[in-house]
């Protein structure tokens, strides 16, 4: 029986603003909307009771920068919950919680083992904390054309070749739902003294339904940042980082957050994560195991129309594939002679069906606590229609193995901060990349700061283009234009604790 502390019924954080807005207090604070009364049309829009809650840091409603009473209380909550030490609210999103983790690691000059897949946030993390990467690759499904996880053996191999790491990033799920070996991983980074930081974004749910792959922190590792948002019912941009153990020190971590964090943080997406943390500690099994339930259905009835493939249990056969989660519904269409992306067109245009991501030959849809048998039979009977309607079967689309990561001659953060120039990307074979160029989502990096441009690259990126892939990471919105460094010198910042020295490398 838990005590009073952790009573999981409780709502520290909604109850104290419901107090504030019931206690007839007068304000003379920020917001300058004063509990809606300020802006009709936007009380109208999201109603009374919404923005009378929308307030700012104040003795009862505690201070997200040092809390010390009904935030601290919810965090304490949540990590009871999630098994963690310590959790921290976020309202910036599990961005800002991966580029948190990284930060409180790693210094500048730092080596970090990092998987090529991770999303473009933990590219930031890198920059902002000045760590060098150390890339390992994932394993690739050449069929689905995706990257998979990392194997236990591909993490060794980059210990052992880099011992001064300071750290092992991991990803669980990817964003296809596929699981590394995450506690054997864990198990061996510790056995070499290095923490193990997750991007556990598409995570949220995985403690509560054993079928599940493991979660980061059942698994042991270090640090995990979560989407509380994407999978465990909160508000967008509100998000959770847990922490357990002593290889991280979690006052470094709090220091971390207050660097950037907001001061002004957003009551309601605090008070969503308070909702959701209660609902999952509540109900969170019996909801969890019900979508899990449910996408097993969806999943045979989508494997039954002709020409559609939907990842199953037969990846974790593969290397880098130790589990994975089968509420991320991965269709693969290209015996259909159609892309992703042009299915994902169909779906939204003629369907009105929205789904989380496309890419060359995969669509993926999320099924998550708001579905139900009637969302998913919409779905079903949408890829039947598309289907049925292709009267080529077996007309498959071209494939092109994603590029080979390329050199890094400098590190991110110094070429973030070089001189550069902008050339046509068609022409910048041989140039040091100052940009990031990533499909998203999922948002894995195709090519990072410090890299040098290849020919395999600049194809690649005109084949995304050409079927209309959402590219981002360059300041040209077409990514026909990149930002590469001066051609005479380049930058290369290597920061000397003893003595502060930076040296410059002639290229």
């Amino acid at each position: 029986m838990l005590n009073q502390t952790f009573n999981q019924s409780r709502l520290p954080i909604y109850n104290a603003l419901k107090n504030y807005s019931l206690d007839g207090t007068t304000s003379f604070h920020v917001p300058g909307h004063k509990q809606g009364k300020g802006n009709p049309e936007l009380e109208k829009l999201l109603g009374a009771d919404c923005l009378k809650i929308d307030l700012t840091c104040m003795e009862d409603l505690d201070n997200i920068c040092n809390p010390v009473s009904v935030i601290k209380e919810a965090q304490d909550l949540a990590a009871q919950l999630y098994g963690a030490d310590n959790a921290y609210f976020l309202v910036n999103g599990t961005t800002y919680g991966i580029q948190a983790m990284i930060m409180s690691v790693c210094e500048p000059g730092d080596k970090i083992i990092i998987p090529r897949n991770a999303h473009k946030s933990a590219i930031g993390g890198i920059i902002l904390s000045g760590a060098e990467p150390i890339y390992i690759e994932p394993e690739i499904d050449d069929f689905l054309g995706i990257a998979m996880g990392v194997t236990p053996e591909t993490v060794a191999k980059a210990l052992k070749k880099h011992p001064e790491a300071k750290a092992v990033f991991l990803i669980n799920p990817t964003y296809y739902g596929i699981a590394s070996e995450l506690q054997t991983i864990v198990n061996l980074a510790h056995a070499f003294g290095k923490p193990v930081l997750v991007d556990e974004a598409h995570g949220a749910h995985l403690k509560f339904d054993s079928r599940l792959p493991v979660s980061a922190m059942e698994a042991g590792a270090d640090l995990s940042a979560s989407s509380t948002h994407k999978l465990g019912g909160s508000l967008t941009q509100s998000s959770m980082l847990l922490h357990q153990g002593d290889l991280v020190n979690p006052q470094k971590v709090k220091a971390v957050l207050n660097l950037t964090q907001t001061t002004s943080p957003s009551y309601i997406l605090l008070a969503s994560l308070d909702i959701a943390r209660k609902q999952l500690a509540e109900k969170g099994e019996k909801l969890i195991s019900e979508i899990y339930d449910l996408s097993l259905w969806a999943r045979e009835e989508l494997n039954k129309i002709d020409g559609l493939y939907v990842m199953g249990e037969e990846v974790l056969q593969q290397p880098g594939c130790y589990a994975f989660d089968p509420t991320k519904i991965v269709v693969n269409v290209k015996a259909l002679g159609l892309s992703g992306f042009e299915v994902e067109k169909i779906l939204r245009k003629k369907y009105q069906i929205q789904v989380e991501l496309s890419d060359l030959f995969n669509v993926l849809s999320l099924v998550s606590l708001g579905d139900d048998r009637q969302s998913l039979t919409k779905l079903i009977n949408a890829f039947r229609e598309i289907a049925n309607e292709r009267k080529v079967k077996n007309v498959f689309k071209y494939f092109i193995p994603l590029p080979e990561i390329p050199e890094m001659v400098i590190s991110p953060r110094a070429a973030f901060y070089a001189e550069v120039k902008t050339i046509p990307l068609n022409e910048s074979e041989g140039e040091i990349s100052a940009e990031s160029i990533m499909a998203y989502p999922p948002g894995i990096p195709i090519l990072c700061p410090g890299e040098r441009i290849t020919r395999e690259i600049i194809d690649y990126v005109n084949i995304l283009r050409k079927e209309n892939a959402e590219l981002q990471g360059t300041e040209d919105p077409e990514v026909k234009e990149i930002k590469v460094l001066c051609k005479d010198i380049a930058y290369v910042e290597k920061t000397d604790i003893a003595n502060s020295s930076s040296h410059i490398q002639a290229i």
